[in-house]
């Protein structure tokens, strides 16, 4: 997408594009990151199609893969660092180029979504990233929940102070690389922790089976989906120097996420317990200040929702 969780996200995906609609249906070669760490992938999917004259987007992969992805669709580019995912990209008529590629003109709809762990200089890649941005339509980014300054459990919105620089070096990578983005005239959406229904911290900690943090940290979480639909519902606005927020409105506590996950019976395994007594707590995301502007609503409005919907 991010709080003292480990998974909330900022994501990476480096597309450049005359049309969005094509653009977007590379989606589903970007979603396999095992949980959405302090960065991780949107799966921009072909359900979120909407029409552009012209676009371009930056786009990038899953943390799990590091890839940051380059094709085209048509006249659709989509930049990438390596080639694990180029042979999905192809069976979805996407045309994929490697990082470093020479684009012949600039884009006006930029989106950049990438793991700060992918590179050294994090707000460089952001910065020439907005270089193909023609200022026109819009340019979007997106980080994660990470910065805003709340870490008992507390309520936290749009409004919410962040963290100073020189506290923390994953969160100061962030608010560097936001600033670029602010400066550039894009936007940011800040996301909260990814998931679907392979890819989580829920399948993180099924996996484990017991985990050592406490079990009564305040998680937010938001689906694929509609991180990618958040984020194409931003591009769309054509707006200039704005944050979002990006969550479901519904936090839920570790020990409530496992204890849904447990009592849905989707998955073969079973969580044992969360043992930790004093790490950091979380903070409670709300985003209606974001969805007013926006008019967007989540597909998935709760992870309770969404296993239901399994």
């Amino acid at each position: 997408m991010r709080c003292a969780t480990n998974f909330s996200s900022s994501t990476k995906f480096v597309g450049l594009s005359q049309n969005p609609r094509k653009l977007i249906s590379a989606s589903s070669a970007f979603s396999n990151s095992p949980f959405s760490s302090s960065s991780t992938s949107l799966s921009l999917s072909r359900s979120f199609n909407f029409t552009s004259t012209a676009a371009s987007f930056s786009m990038a992969t899953p943390i799990s893969v590091n890839v940051n992805a380059s094709s085209t669709i048509g006249n659709t580019p989509i930049l990438s660092a390596r080639s694990e995912h180029h042979e999905e990209l192809i069976k979805l008529g996407i045309t994929p180029s490697l990082k470093g590629t020479q684009l012949s003109h600039k884009f006006p709809f930029v989106i950049f979504c990438a793991p700060p762990s992918g590179t050294l200089d994090y707000p460089g890649e952001v910065r020439e990233a907005t270089l193909n941005w023609n200022g026109e339509g819009s340019f979007v980014f997106t980080s994660s929940s990470a910065p805003y300054d709340c870490f008992d459990n507390g309520s936290c919105d749009e409004n919410t102070p962040v963290v100073p620089i020189g506290r923390s070096p994953r969160t100061d990578k962030l608010l560097t690389s936001e600033n670029v983005v602010l400066e550039a005239g894009g936007c940011v959406v800040r996301l909260a922790g990814l998931y679907k229904v392979d890819r989580g911290a829920h399948t993180y900690w099924l996996e484990k089976g017991t985990v050592d943090v406490r079990p009564d940290h305040i998680l937010n979480l938001i689906h694929y989906e509609d991180a990618a639909s958040l984020s194409i519902a931003i591009l769309k606005k054509n707006l200039r120097g704005k944050i979002f927020l990006g969550c479901d409105n519904h936090p839920v506590s570790r020990q409530e996420v496992m204890e849904l996950v447990n009592k849905s019976g989707k998955y073969s395994k079973k969580f044992e317990a969360f043992t930790g007594t004093s790490d950091p707590l979380g903070k409670k995301l709300n985003n209606s200040k974001s969805r007013a502007e926006l008019g967007w609503e989540p597909k998935y409005p709760s992870f309770a929702q969404f296993l239901d919907s399994l």
